[in-house]
């Protein structure tokens, strides 16, 4: 089934499930309410039910969890029942009209109602209560429903003797809690109808689907909470790892492993022509498993879910019993007896795969639901005993404790399932044992035994060797798995913990015998993280891999990470033989554009260069041995040289401080007295390197960290119990080198850092004692990125992996452009205000027009992005030719020039893209309107580069220090209103309008200032300054301004204010100087208002008078009362939110870091 046609399944699916818990839950009220007749007339069952919510923890929560049960139970059943009647198989329709009619009454009432019942299937008393219900001599307030309702139960309890996993004994509580008013309209039932059509109903498929879909709310649920750092045990597992299998990929791992051992021991079979996906060995083969028959071809999915891997077992099974000439109508009976198991931990699952089987067979054979044969799904369930118990089970010649482990093997089977390994021996013996035992009357001992042959069963089934083993295991990281969880897997699997799927990977090949096949879809980390390197080491030395399919993110739906799928035989075998890789990664579709590639690719028809043979023991050659099955031979070539960069330079990684909070800032909010320049300085904060995006050669340089008297406040914590410091690599502080992010969102990128900084856990460096401009330049190449794709494919760029990036043998004689790149890069960077070295607006270079100094300052930004491309494209080819990678691209797209002033680059458009140029030209004269900003406080000037007051505290008098004649003057009182209107002779238009004329001349102002409007997109600069202007410094400073804006609620007065020259007196300044002041002369414009009988210019002031009134009393006053006390080195997170509503809400700011 296509997914673009499981929209209504899903739709139906998550409907059903509220519904359902919604009816079950008030049918479980009314049953177990005191004096209710189902008390009285089936006591049993209430028995039953009353138990099973006790066991579930009792109350409101056990009731809930019962319901959930129960409510999927009857879903399971309806949807059966649906695909039966669909397909034929009931006789009647139970739940659906007669044959030919789309919606209707379900074909057994109908008939019912004619008084046609089968008293085969319904007993002679349920028969009657129908009869006298529908003919009106049992009186009902839903005579038809409660029928109904009668005779669903007795065909649930007829099927019960075929498909036990399925529809409930007489007597089952489940029964009682039967979903009412099943035949109304909007009724769970009815709606089964409309999306279960007989075509839907054609594959079995649907009821994976349908499962899927079932569980998906759930499954958010629990992928919500794995956000919020909860984790996950046996009541999360089945909805956060339950995925299913696109059928293109079921075939591929079932063609090449259960279709491979066939083809290996039957040659000539015409098998082969239905496998599509079926990969022929690359050369002959003779160390594979010998069967004789298809009867011993047996096949085991150790995490079945809903059977999908084993129907489709089915289906190349039977086919191979045919072309061995058994009588069709028992081949179906032989494939469920000799051949399909599957194992599973979720009862629901386990259910659906049973009854998956059962309707494969039921096809090919009409009366197979008569034959008594049971599918061998084994549901693992956690059984315990006590020590009474286990001493009634002991065997006098077996070690007790040894058998004691053995009885309580399954006590974790809910968080486990089949990664408990029994042992053969011990199970056969203790299995003839248990036969021996008899319960003697005893109820209890009864009970002793049936649980102690439940182990017998999970034991033998998980304990057998199997021919092939094909599985899509559950996926969860050990970051979200419960205590238990991981606790029992670092237990069981040391190796494969750091994952489920890859203990299940290792559990597949121990369930398969000596050379079995075996097939496995998981997330393809596997093949490149250091974490799963043993699991790489297992699949390379102790097994032999044959085939790998690798999708990308979006391989198909539902799927959160990326896929691959693989099939390898169980052991080493004489030689490792060469595989067959099929990289899909760079390919976008859907599931038949993935499944058709690959089919191409298999037939070896013309199609994209997808496929790869490779030998998997040249993995090994390469650190860590990632399966990077696409290197060429020259790739491979440059590893077994085995000069790596780890052995020529140091990539180390840095600090962790515990609490970023309390120990970074970025450069801005502090006092740069306190910051240093200097590796010696006895100063507070430190420049630090913590990453950030692509960018190469120079940049990201925005943090710094509190190193006072060498850390003393971070190394303080050392001992604490949580947020504890880590501080790596101490001798590399302060070194030069190159730094990278750990983390990327796309390529690496590394940046020269001068000697004098830090560096942090995200922003890991190289250092060299030589060569360190050449080895910055391998970083920042093309060779690099096609080292990394397979070293570090996740983005996840470790210091190790860096170390294991080969180098040249002519290193030192590679000529790299390394010192001029640099140069660009930090001309670059140094053009705006976030770094600490601007020295001032890129536009003040002696034009003396806007528009020209904007052109001109443009201009040089493309060349010097041209300039640099040209640089990074020898780069490139210098290092393709050091290391003979000759089909490498050396070429560089423009858009790849990581510079801020490229506006490829910045904008991501194609070069000349003239949207592009207009989006530079506005953001250039946005920077340049925060400059002009800037010096009207008195933060920079036009007379001297930097920053000229940046210190706690600061005055004009200092400014005035430093500059004592200054072409334009910064505000006196740190406070610049911006309102709208004409309402200060200062505020901040008027500013703006001398300082651009300070700026640029008097001859040209108003052309001056029509551009900077224009590049702008407004239509006066009053209206940039109200409505953008601080939305784009909060941006610009990444939501830690230095300048603050007092702001009235609906924003009718508005005063900007410099935090570095902050006083205790600034609020009351504000308060007095300025929102009084404006409120006076409101009040006076109202009074004329009204006089000239301006009614909605009176109303308009009227309003606006209120809000600055209410922000005067309740805001503004109480709070200049207070004098607060800032202190810059607490940073912007903690000093702004002290001014509370005074202040513009900055959204995120709490979260920001």
């Amino acid at each position: 089934m296509s997914e673009l046609g499981t929209g209504p399944l899903r739709a139906f699916s998550t409907w059903a499930r509220t519904a359902l818990i919604t009816e079950v839950s008030a049918r479980m009220a009314a049953v177990l309410a005191p004096g209710s007749s189902v008390r009285v007339e089936q006591t049993a069952a209430v028995t039953g039910l009353e138990r099973a919510v006790s066991a579930a923890g009792g109350g409101r929560a056990g009731r809930a969890t019962v319901a959930e049960r129960v409510a999927y139970m009857w879903f399971n059943r309806l949807v059966a029942l649906r695909f039966m009647d669909a397909n034929g198989y009931t006789g009647i329709g139970v739940v659906s009209p007669p044959s030919g009619a789309a919606l209707g009454q379900p074909e057994v009432l109908a008939e019912a109602k004619r008084g046609v019942i089968d008293s085969t299937v319904v007993g002679q008393r349920s028969s009657a209560l129908v009869t006298a219900l529908l003919d009106g001599t049992r009186p009902s307030p839903d005579p038809q429903g409660e029928a109904y309702g009668l005779l669903l139960a007795e065909y649930c309890r007829h099927f019960h003797q075929a498909m036990p996993f399925m529809f409930e004994a007489e007597g089952d509580y489940t029964e009682s809690l039967m979903p009412a008013n099943l035949l109304a309209d909007d009724s769970v039932l009815n709606r089964a109808l409309r999306v279960l059509t007989p075509e839907v109903c054609a594959d079995v498929e649907v009821i994976g689907w349908m499962y899927q879909f079932y569980i998906s709310e759930r499954k958010d649920e629990v992928f919500a909470g794995f956000k919020k750092n909860k984790k996950a045990g046996a009541a999360e597992i089945p909805a956060a790892t339950q995925l299913f299998t696109p059928h293109w990929i079921v075939r591929y791992l079932v063609e090449n492993s259960i279709g491979r051992l066939w083809m290996l021991n039957r040659p000539d079979s015409r098998l082969v022509d239905q496998m599509d996906y079926y990969i022929p060995p690359v050369d002959n083969e003779t160390d594979f498993l010998k069967i004789t028959g298809p009867e011993e071809l047996t096949v085991i999915d150790p995490a079945c879910g809903s059977g999908h891997m084993l129907t489709y077992a089915f289906d190349l099974l039977f086919a191979m019993y045919s072309e061995e000439g058994y009588a069709p109508s028992e081949i179906p009976a032989m494939i469920l007896t000799h051949n399909l198991y599957g194992t599973e931990i979720d009862p629901r699952a386990g259910s659906l795969a049973a009854f998956a089987l059962t309707m494969k067979a039921r096809a090919r054979q009409r009366t197979f639901l008569n034959r008594g044969v049971q599918p061998n799904i084994c549901v693992i369930e956690s059984i315990t005993f006590t020590d009474d118990e286990l001493a009634s089970l002991h065997t006098p010649d077996v070690d007790p404790d040894e058998e004691d482990q053995f009885w309580n093997q399954f006590s974790e089977a809910s968080i486990l399932g089949a990664l408990i390994q029994p042992d053969r021996h011990l199970t056969t013996r203790l299995s003839r044992h248990l036969e021996d035992m008899k319960d003697g009357g005893d109820l209890l001992h009864a009970d002793l035994i049936q649980r102690a042959h439940k182990v017998m069963k999970q034991a033998a089934t998980l304990s057998n060797s199997y021919s092939a083993v094909v599985a899509n295991p559950p996926y969860m990281g050990l970051r979200n798995m419960d205590e238990q969880l991981a606790v029992a897997l670092a237990r069981r699997f040391p190796t494969f913990k750091s994952d489920l799927f890859s203990a299940f990977v290792f559990r597949v090949a121990s369930l398969a015998h000596d050379h079995g096949q075996c097939g496995v879809m998981s997330p393809n980390v596997w093949m490149y993280i250091s974490s799963h390197e043993g699991l790489r080491h297992f699949l390379l030395e102790q097994s032999s891999l044959e085939t790998l399919l690798e999708l990308p993110l979006s391989g198909f739906k539902g799927a959160t990470v990326q896929i691959c799928a693989y099939c390898f035989r169980a052991s080493a075998g004489e030689r490792q033989r060469p595989a067959i890789f099929f990289r899909l990664v760079e390919y976008q579709g859907g599931d038949s554009d993935y499944a058709e590639l690959t089919k191409t690719a298999i037939a070896k028809t013309d199609g994209p260069p997808i496929r790869f043979v490779s030998s998997p023991s040249a993995f090994r050659e390469i650190p860590g041995c990632p399966i990077a099955y696409w290197l060429r031979e020259e790739e491979l070539d440059n590893f077994k040289a085995r000069r790596l960069l780890g052995a020529v330079a140091e990539p180390r990684k840095g600090m962790d401080t515990g609490d970023n909070s309390e120990f970074l800032r970025f450069w801005w909010e502090v006092s740069q007295l306190r910051v240093s320049r200097e590796p010696d300085d006895n100063r507070k904060w430190f420049s630090y390197n913590k990453g950030g995006g692509f960018r190469r050669w120079y940049g990201n340089r925005h943090y710094v960290v509190n190193w006072e008297n060498e850390g003393s406040s971070i190394r303080a914590r050392l001992h604490w119990p949580s947020r504890t410091p880590t501080l790596r690599n101490q001798s590399f502080y302060f070194r030069e080198g190159f730094t990278w992010g750990t983390v990327s969102s796309g390529r690496f990128s590394a940046r020269y850092t001068p000697a004098g900084a830090l560096f942090d856990n995200g922003g890991c460096t190289l250092f060299a004692d030589s060569n360190l401009e050449r080895l910055g330049a391998l970083m920042n190449s093309s060779s690099m990125d096609r080292y990394l794709s397979f070293l570090a494919p996740t983005l996840n760029f470790q210091p190790g992996d860096i170390a294991k990036v080969p180098v040249p043998p002519t290193l030192e004689e590679v000529e790299v452009p390394t010192q001029r790149c640099v140069e660009i890069a930090r001309w670059d960077w140094d053009c705006y205000e976030d770094s600490i070295d601007f020295a001032g607006s890129p536009l003040l270079r002696g034009e003396r027009s806007t528009r020209a100094a904007t052109e001109a300052h443009l201009d040089e930004c493309c060349r010097k992005a041209e300039e640099l491309r040209a640089l990074e494209e020898a780069n490139n080819e210098a290092w393709a030719g050091a290391f003979r990678l000759s089909e490498l691209a050396t070429t560089v797209d423009l858009k790849g020039v990581s510079l801020w002033g490229n506006p490829s680059f910045r904008y991501g458009t194609e070069t000349n893209d003239e949207r592009a140029r207009g989006w530079a030209s506005s953001d250039a004269i946005a920077d340049f309107v925060s400059y002009a900003v800037g010096c009207m406080f008195g933060r920079y000037s036009l007379d001297e580069p930097g920053l000229i007051v940046a210190d706690q505290g600061t005055t004009l008098k200092d400014f005035l220090a430093r500059i004592p004649q200054p072409t334009f003057i910064p505000d006196a009182d740190n406070v610049i209103p911006i309102v709208d209107g004409d309402w200060f002779e200062d505020d901040i238009v008027a500013r703006f309008r001398q300082f651009l004329r300070a700026a640029f001349g008097e001859e040209h102002f108003e052309e001056n200032l029509r551009f900077v409007t224009e590049s702008l997109g407004v239509k006066n600069i009053r209206d940039y300054f109200v409505r953008s202007f601080y939305k784009d410094h909060v941006k610009r400073y990444k939501k830690r301004p230095i300048y603050w804006l007092f702001s009235s609620p609906k924003g009718s007065f508005n005063a900007l204010i410099y935090m570095h020259r902050y006083s205790p007196s600034t609020v009351s300044t504000v308060l007095n100087e300025y929102l009084r002041e404006f409120q006076a002369k409101l009040t006076a414009s109202l009074d004329n208002a009204e006089r000239a009988d301006k009614v909605k210019e009176a109303d308009r002031l009227r309003k606006i008078l209120v809000e600055l009134n209410e922000y005067e009393h309740d805001v503004l006053y109480p709070l200049a009362t207070q004098n607060i006390v800032i202190d810059l080195d607490d940073g912007v997170k903690a000093n702004y939110p002290k001014f509370g509503a005074a202040l513009k809400k900055i959204p995120g700011l709490e979260a920001s870091e």
